[in-house]
């Protein structure tokens, strides 16, 4: 059983916070964008790079389980006349295969300042579409390649200066013998 999380629930009990944070991740995947409080948005977050992370694997098991979460009442998206699609298809065919390049981080918080009737803290988060940059991922990969040769390059550091105090005794020896 997962461990609860500590504090303050988003609704009164429970199956109102599963709720709320369904209502917010379809609104997130129909719109891309959503401003909500900065907690909604830290809690909204996970939830949707899970139901993402999901979609793109996009097995049948998977797919059900999005679909459980996801409220899938058709959408006309802006732009496209006539056209509907529910948030569940926009989700499997476009949103997962945009996401196909990152292993993750695939949504975007950034507060934007407080409300103006309450005074409460303000988010919006969306989801990253761009794909990743080529220097980006040479980046990651140098990286990755340089903790793979670091031990190999400590453990050749170690091997010549084994060797280098018996090199440097040898000299040693040569001029002593060439001077007897």
């Amino acid at each position: 059983m997962p461990t609860p999380t500590k504090g303050a629930r988003l609704g009164g009990s429970p199956s109102h916070e599963r709720l709320i944070l369904k209502n917010l991740a379809t609104s997130l995947f129909e719109h891309g964008r959503i401003t909500t409080t900065v907690t909604k948005a830290k809690r909204l977050q996970p939830f949707a790079e899970r139901l993402i992370s999901k979609a793109k694997r996009g097995d049948l098991h998977n797919i059900r389980q999005v679909a459980k979460t996801i409220n899938s009442k058709t959408v006309n998206r802006p732009g496209e006349e006539g056209d509907a699609a529910t948030t569940l298809h926009r989700l499997i065919t476009e949103i997962a295969p945009a996401m196909a390049e990152r292993n993750g981080g695939y949504t975007r918080v950034t507060k934007v300042g407080n409300r103006k009737g309450d005074n409460a803290p303000m988010a919006v988060i969306e989801l990253i579409l761009e794909p990743v940059s080529p220097k980006q991922a040479v980046v990651r990969e140098a990286e990755k390649a340089a903790k793979k040769t670091a031990p190999k390059a400590a453990k050749a550091e170690e091997t010549p200066a084994a060797e280098a105090p018996a090199d440097a005794e040898a000299p040693a020896e040569e001029s002593s013998e060439k001077d007897a």
